[in-house]
C-alpha cells in the first residue's frame, strides 16, 4: 500500500501543479500591487519572462485589465527535465478601482520584469479642498 499511496501522490501533485505533465491546463496569475495617493493609483505586477510587447493594458471608467502572454520555452534535446513549474501561456487580470480614471494619462513603464502603471484619478474623483467661512 505504500507503493501505491507514492504514486498516487506524485500524480496527484503532477495534476494540480502549475506547469505539470499537462493533464490540466497550465495558466497563471501574475501578482500585483495597487496602492492609491490623493490624486492616482499605481499599479505594480511582477511579469518575468515576458517582453513590453507580450503585454496589453486597457483602462475604461474605473476597471483595469490587463493581459499578456508568456511564451513556453521549447524543450531541448539532450535535456532530461525533473521540474517543470514556471507557467507559461495567456493571463488577464482586471482590478476594479473605487472612482473613475483620467484615461487619456495613463502612463506604464516595464522595467526590471516590473509592469508599473500609474492611473490618475479623473477630476471629478480626485479630493477638493472646501474653504470654510467664517
Amino acid at each position: 500500500f505504500t507503493a501505491i499511496r507514492q504514486e498516487m501522490n506524485v500524480w496527484l501533485t503532477n495534476i494540480w501543479s502549475p506547469g505539470g505533465n499537462g493533464m490540466l491546463p497550465s495558466s497563471f496569475a501574475p501578482a500585483l500591487d495597487l496602492s492609491e495617493k490623493d490624486n492616482c493609483f499605481e499599479l505594480r505586477m511582477d511579469v518575468p519572462g515576458m517582453e513590453s510587447k507580450d503585454i496589453d493594458v486597457q483602462v475604461h471608467g474605473n476597471t483595469v485589465t490587463i493581459t499578456g502572454t508568456r511564451r513556453e520555452e521549447k524543450e531541448e534535446k539532450g535535456k532530461t527535465f525533473h521540474r517543470v513549474e514556471r507557467s507559461s501561456g495567456r493571463f488577464s487580470r482586471t482590478v476594479t478601482l473605487p472612482c473613475n480614471i483620467a484615461e487619456s494619462v495613463v502612463a506604464a513603464e516595464y522595467t526590471n520584469v516590473v509592469l508599473s502603471i500609474l492611473l490618475p484619478k479623473s477630476e471629478d474623483a480626485r479630493p477638493k479642498k472646501v474653504s470654510i467661512k467664517g
